[in-house]
């Protein structure tokens, strides 16, 4: 077998640490699917995908990089075949939040499953999805860090259609109609906390999904 050449990488960190985005997975997601062409591997996404559980659960999905729903651990990842654009507004009030943390505050393991999805996805029929739905870590988060909810309430007074936290926190993500009104949300919010790490984007559109 050919020994794999040697590689130096250097990483340029945008997001904050421990902010429940993903930022460190997809890094590594990003890493592995470069090594995989940069060595010429003869590997299929699933046993890439297999290497990628092994360094973290959410690795899986990051290594799709496109809209899923992800079951189990994060494990078992089905692609949407459409979903639109929408606008959002990252928030992080400054503060990092440890998983391991998180889970060990968390009250109950055993929770109903989430509803699925609606057949017309759209801004509307997506936040309306959204009320219905939950993040079972949300409560344990903000009993660790009791700032994440100022940072849910920063979204909501900057009009946020809906507002929740991330993953396992501190950053929480409103959503908006439009990805410029999403960027005069995330100037407001800024203006009030320059403190805080905020951020616009949208969305990654799929197929004949609509902003």
């Amino acid at each position: 077998m050919q020994q794999a050449s040697p590689v130096a990488i250097r990483l340029e960190k945008n997001l904050p640490i421990a902010s429940g985005v993903g930022g460190g997975s997809s890094d590594a997601a990003a890493t592995l699917n470069g090594l995989a062409r940069l060595w010429k591997l003869d590997i299929d996404h699933n046993s890439l995908a297999r290497i990628g559980l092994s360094l973290g659960a959410d690795l899986p999905m990051c290594l799709k990089s496109k809209p899923l729903i992800a079951r189990g651990i994060g494990d078992e990842v089905s692609p949407l075949p459409a979903f639109p654009a929408l606008g959002l507004v990252l928030v992080n009030p400054g503060i990092a939040v440890s998983t391991p943390d998180v889970f060990k505050a968390l009250s109950s393991r055993n929770n109903e499953a989430l509803p699925p999805l609606p057949k017309r996805l759209d801004f509307h029929t997506i936040r309306n999805w959204l009320e219905t739905t939950r993040n079972d870590l949300e409560p344990a988060a903000r009993s660790i860090k009791p700032a994440i909810g100022e940072a849910l309430k920063a979204l909501k007074k900057a009009d946020a259609a809906f507002a929740r936290m991330s993953g396992s926190g501190a950053t929480c993500f409103g959503l908006f109609e439009t990805g410029n009104v999403a960027k005069r949300a995330a100037i407001e919010i800024r203006a009030r906390h320059p403190d805080w790490f905020v951020a616009a984007t949208r969305s990654m559109e799929v197929g004949d999904g609509e902003a």
